[in-house]
């Protein structure tokens, strides 16, 4: 679709989800505009999908999702615009969040979480990349952890999981609500140096005569987000009894030094006790048999994928990954993007038509740099049978990988992007070799028999 066509695409797409007056917000992931809306009840899907440009629609994890194509981040500027959804503009507010008081809490609470979470996704890849290359680099000795190149460069890398608190805080700032600068302060306070100094010194510190926990908060997810949404009751109640006038001086500082000292006496803690339970009973469940659950996670992630729950399983898994150092997985859900890239170079190997063909090539270069909606909506969804493929090829080579013990150790892309986030940072091992060599199995065998399955449709045409 060229540029210019961009501008009637969001117009059909804005009125069709029901105007702007029900939009709350729009974000966009790889291929899709995932919209938050105030009714979701309001659009006619069929009416939707016949939009010129949309390739499909999901309605699924609290979102309304509008699959354009791997060209979404132009289009999503447009609909914005459409929408009258700026930078400054008042789009998100906790109230509408809640989809007019009838959504499911799952949805709601899914809502919240993909809010503070979703903006801060790609920056996290691009460092687990970043993370990987460094390894590389030092295994073959072209730098050493002491460089100054390697310092700045991890600096780079690992700054957004160590200062997460402040960035989620600033994003949960704006889905409650409440002031995102208040927020990030919060979150600012959970890693200031000088106090988790005097925290983890002998003896640590009181508040008020009340011990504070040694608990540390860098690399943390859901303290700093239910402090946020403590910090927005604070600050709604403070602004009904404090005088407008001095609101803005007055306002905040209630609200730091209520939700602070709240944050590392009872939040804090007990969000980590939780952040570690989650941890430790979804790897337990896991490890009761990696093998197992390989086959189960390699042979149908891609229909979470498909049925558009996939960023459901994000906080889970950031927080396996920040709060173990590695998940296993995170590990298996890699291979199944080469499970579809296999289908897609068997599919277009055996396919006839040429607009069929190239199609597929371009699938099969999408998922190779880890977008894999392209392949599942125009090979794998029209015909199942070559969906099936993928669930061979993913489940043989995850129950493999998983038997491995392989862990994912920074959070990267997907297909050869993802390579860099299984290198342990001690040194290449199993995890780095079996992945290499259960992503080729997993390709090969996928391919091989989307190969003969399609041969067989084609005979049937």
């Amino acid at each position: 679709m060229a540029k210019e066509d961009y501008g009637q695409l969001a117009k059909e797409v804005v009125a069709a989800v029901g105007g702007k007056e029900n939009i709350v917000n729009v974000t966009n992931c790889m291929t899709r505009l995932r919209f938050v809306l105030k009714d979701d009840t309001i659009p006619n899907k069929d009416e939707v999908s016949k939009i010129k440009g949309v390739k499909g629609v999901m309605n699924q994890g609290g979102q309304y999702q509008v699959i354009i194509g791997t060209h979404v981040s132009e289009v999503v500027k447009f609909v914005k615009t459409e929408a009258g959804i700026t930078e400054n503009s008042k789009a998100v507010n906790k109230e509408d969040y809640q989809v007019m008081k009838k959504d499911s809490l799952w949805n709601r609470f899914f809502k919240v979480i993909s809010g503070c979470i979703m903006p801060m996704i790609g920056p996290m890849i691009a460092g687990g990349i970043l993370k990987g290359i460094l390894v590389i680099l030092t295994t073959i000795g072209v730098l050493t952890n002491t460089d100054g190149t390697y310092l700045v460069l991890y600096a780079a890398a690992d700054a957004i999981l160590y200062f997460m608190p402040i960035i989620v805080g600033f994003s949960c700032g704006k889905i409650f609500d409440c002031n995102p600068y208040t927020t990030a302060t919060i979150g600012a306070t959970l890693v200031y140096p000088n106090l988790v100094a005097a925290i983890a010194a002998e003896g640590g510190i009181t508040f008020l005569h009340i011990p504070v926990s040694t608990t540390t908060y860098a690399n943390t997810l859901f303290p700093i987000i239910l402090a946020s949404f403590f910090a927005s009751k604070v600050e709604k109640l403070a602004k009904k009894v404090i005088p407008q006038m001095i609101q803005l001086m007055i306002v905040p500082t209630i609200v730091l030094a209520i939700t602070v000292p709240l944050s590392y006496l009872v939040i804090g803690p007990v969000m980590q006790y939780v952040s570690n339970g989650l941890s430790t009973i979804v790897c337990a469940i896991f490890n009761f048999s990696p093998i197992l659950g390989g086959l189960l996670f390699g042979a149908f992630w891609q229909l979470v994928v498909l049925l558009g729950l996939h960023a459901a399983f994000i906080p889970v898994l950031i927080n396996n990954l920040v709060t173990l150092g590695s998940d296993p997985i995170n590990a298996i859900l890699g291979l199944t993007v080469w499970a579809l890239a296999g289908v897609a170079l068997g599919y277009s190997l055996r396919t006839k038509d040429p607009d069929k063909r190239s199609a597929g090539f371009g699938s099969l270069a999408s998922a190779l740099c880890g977008v894999t909606e392209p392949a599942i909506y125009s090979i794998a969804v029209p015909n199942m049978k070559l969906f099936a493929c993928a669930w061979v090829g993913g489940g043989i080579s995850g129950a493999i990988l998983g038997g491995l013990g392989a862990k994912l150790y920074a959070l990267a892309g997907d297909g050869f992007f993802r390579i860099p986030g299984m290198i342990n940072p001690a040194g290449l091992d199993i995890s780095f070799y079996g992945f290499i060599a259960c992503a080729a199995l997993a390709f090969i065998v996928s391919a091989v028999l989307a190969y003969i399955v399609q041969g067989k449709e084609e005979k049937k045409n």
